[in-house]
C-alpha cells in the first residue's frame, strides 16, 4: 500500500496544483467585492451570489440550457446511426473512425471561422442559391441561435459517435437475431433491444456532449454574436470587459455546480439502470 501511495503521490500533487488550487483561488474571488478599478478587495459577501437570481441571467442560463440541450439531441440523432454503421462495417472500421477524429487535426478555431465563411452573406451558401436562382436576397445563417448549434454539433458529434461506437461494438448480434426470430420487428428490435443495451453509450455520450456545450463561450461569440450570448460568453465578458471578478467567479462557480449536478444524475441513473 505504501509503495502504492508513493507512486500515486506525484499524480495527487499535480491534481491539487493544477485543479484544487485554482478552484480554490475562484472561490475566494466569488465572496470577496469588486474593486473600484477592477481586480477584488475586501469585504467579504455573498452579493455576487445572489445576483444569479436576477431575471436577465435566468434567460442567459435557460438560454444555454436550451440551446445545449438541442445541439446534444441532434449529436443524438446525427451519431447513433453513423456509429451503428461504423460498428457494422468490419474490416473498415479503422478507416471510418479516423474520419470521424480527423476534424480534430485543425484547429477548432479555425474550423469555426470555416463555418463563418460558409454562413455569411456574401458565403458560399448564399453565393450558391442566389446563383442558382433559389433565393433573391441572403439568406440571415449567421449570428443566430441556429448557426451556434450548427457549430456545436459539428464541434462535439465525434464525441457522441465514439461512445456510442464503444457500445455498439460490443453488442452481441445473436441477441438481435434472437429478437427477429421471435417476430419483432427491426423497429421494435431497435427501440426495445438495442437502445437499451446502447444506454450506457448515449449517456456517457450525452454528457460528454452536452456539459462543453453547456459552458461554451468561442462558438457562440463567433457564429451566434451579440444576439446569442450564453453562460460561458457571460462568464468571458465578465473577467474581461466587465473586470468583475467577484460575479465571474460566482458564475463559474455556478456553471460547474449545474455540470456536477447533471454528472451525478448520470451516474445514479446509469447504477440504478443496472
Amino acid at each position: 500500500m505504501k509503495l502504492r501511495n508513493i507512486f500515486l503521490a506525484p499524480t495527487a500533487i499535480l491534481m491539487a496544483v493544477t485543479m484544487l488550487a485554482p478552484l480554490a483561488i475562484i472561490m475566494v474571488y466569488s465572496l470577496l467585492t469588486r474593486g473600484a478599478y477592477g481586480g477584488v478587495e475586501l469585504p467579504w459577501t455573498i452579493e455576487n451570489f445572489t445576483r444569479l437570481w436576477d431575471p436577465v441571467y435566468a434567460v442567459i442560463f435557460l438560454r444555454s440550457f436550451w440551446i445545449a440541450a438541442v445541439a446534444t439531441a441532434l449529436c443524438l440523432v446525427l451519431g447513433f446511426p453513423l456509429a451503428m454503421f461504423i460498428a457494422r462495417s468490419g474490416s473498415r472500421k479503422n478507416l471510418y473512425l479516423s474520419l470521424v477524429i480527423l476534424p480534430f487535426w485543425t484547429s477548432f478555431l479555425i474550423r469555426t471561422y470555416a463555418w463563418m465563411f460558409l454562413l455569411r452573406d456574401t458565403g458560399i451558401l448564399n453565393s450558391l442559391l442566389q446563383a442558382l436562382r433559389i433565393i433573391r436576397e441572403p439568406l440571415s445563417l449567421l449570428y443566430n441561435d441556429g448557426a451556434v448549434i450548427l457549430g456545436l454539433v459539428y464541434g462535439f458529434l465525434p464525441f457522441m459517435v465514439l461512445p456510442l461506437y464503444a457500445t455498439l461494438e460490443r453488442l452481441d448480434p445473436s441477441l438481435l437475431e434472437a429478437a427477429a426470430d421471435l417476430g419483432a420487428r427491426p423497429r421494435d428490435t431497435l427501440v426495445r433491444v438495442t437502445f437499451p443495451l446502447c444506454a450506457p453509450g448515449i449517456r456517457a455520450g450525452a454528457i460528454l456532449v452536452f456539459v462543453p456545450c453547456l459552458g461554451t463561450y468561442l462558438t457562440s461569440d463567433l457564429l451566434g454574436g451579440s444576439k446569442t450570448v450564453m453562460i460561458g460568453n457571460l462568464v468571458q465578458n465578465q473577467f474581461t470587459a466587465s473586470r468583475d471578478w467577484p460575479f465571474g467567479a460566482a458564475l463559474s462557480l455556478a456553471l460547474m455546480a449545474i455540470a456536477m449536478v447533471l454528472l451525478f444524475a448520470a451516474r445514479k441513473r446509469g447504477e440504478e439502470m443496472l
